[in-house]
């Protein structure tokens, strides 16, 4: 008994890891990073579930501030015996070989050689990040979601000259509201959509649409405003919103704690399915707790068929991977990293 006991304590850890470290059957033993890649995309070279590589390449959300920085020309290998992943050749005592060779083992002499090398620094910029930054930096300094009336008391345009209706890139217009305390750099909104929780007919919130930049030339009682920035006709009327800091933020991928049944209730752009990369707007936030690096499995309802004149619910279909990456009060923004079939509205987001 007492051997059977310790042979189990002996499988548990493997087992564990065994469940978070599944190799791919076509996972290579090792990859050149070139530009371009993330986190993810690396690990789902070699692992089924991309979206655990805090655990593939030994972090954890206590300790980790920065991803293990890795950069174009790294060689990642696969240690199959262990399951995990390393960042350039190990050396014979498993350390890792140092970037720029300066120090050599030398094999069996337990003597360190030393070498004149040209010391080279990668800068920060130039690391892998965990996700596609690019797809996601424009939803992250700007409010996407405001309550209900939250634009009514913002300063607002009044009109242009010459009694021009539809303005943009470089046009002078005219807004109230604005003193010199309050800066000369503003963002141009317009309330847009309703976000309506499908299952409850709860109003989540309005949907913000982003018009451009504008920058203040005269302050007044009516101030002169210059458009510098311009991705939609503008109008009278519109409103004018400080702009935010941009959320600066380390996306660490993770399941969440406690459960979490979402629906999609909007595609960014409009449309009604969402391909890979595409945002999607989810109906839970930081109220049902929702947060920012959780990530999502998408799931499609089962349809109905009908067979020997009965009907039958066939099974919700998991097709896809979502990672939430900004979190509102009661909805959130997710980006779609795995699908195998688009996105649609009312399709379901829960716990993978």
């Amino acid at each position: 008994m007492r051997k059977i006991i310790s042979l189990i304590c002996f499988l548990l850890p493997i087992l564990a890891s065994a469940d978070q470290l599944q190799i791919r059957s076509d996972a290579p033993n090792r990859y050149i990073v070139v530009k371009g890649d993330t986190l993810w995309d690396i690990s789902e070279k070699f692992y089924e579930d991309p979206w655990k590589w805090p655990y593939i390449w030994g972090l954890n959300k206590e300790s980790i501030k920065d991803p293990h920085w890795i950069y174009p020309g790294d060689v990642v290998y696969l240690d199959r015996s262990s399951g995990t992943l390393h960042i350039n050749e190990m050396g014979t005592t498993g350390a890792q070989m140092p970037r720029d060779g300066s120090q050599m083992p030398r094999e069996g002499s337990g003597v360190t050689r030393l070498s004149p090398r040209v010391r080279e620094d990668m800068s920060s910029h130039d690391a892998i990040p965990s996700i596609p930054v690019a797809a996601i930096a424009p939803f992250l300094s700007r409010p996407l979601v405001i309550e209900e009336g939250a634009l009514q008391d913002a300063p607002a345009l009044v009109g242009a000259r010459e009694g021009r209706v539809i303005l943009g890139d470089g046009d002078i217009c005219f807004a109230k509201g604005l003193t010199s305390d309050m800066g000369d750099k503003w963002q141009i909104y317009r309330p847009g959509k309703e976000f309506i929780d499908p299952d409850s007919d709860e109003l989540l919130g309005i949907e913000a649409v982003y018009l451009g930049d504008a920058e203040v030339t005269k302050f007044g009682e009516v101030s002169t405003i210059s458009i510098t920035h311009s991705v939609q006709e503008t109008y009278r009327g519109d409103r004018l919103v400080a702009p935010s800091a941009e959320t600066v933020t380390t996306y660490l991928p993770r399941a969440p704690e406690s459960k979490i049944s979402a629906r999609v209730i909007s595609v960014y752009g409009g449309v009604s399915q969402a391909g890979q990369n595409t945002i999607i707007t989810l109906s839970k936030g930081a109220r049902e707790g929702v947060e920012i690096g959780h990530v999502l499995a998408l799931y499609h309802k089962g349809e109905v068929v009908k067979s020997e004149g009965e009907s039958y619910t066939l099974p919700d279909e998991r097709y896809g991977l979502a990672f939430v990456f900004r979190v509102f009060d009661k909805v959130s923004y997710a980006l779609v990293m795995q699908t195998r079939i688009p996105a649609q509205l009312l399709d379901r987001a829960e716990n993978p």
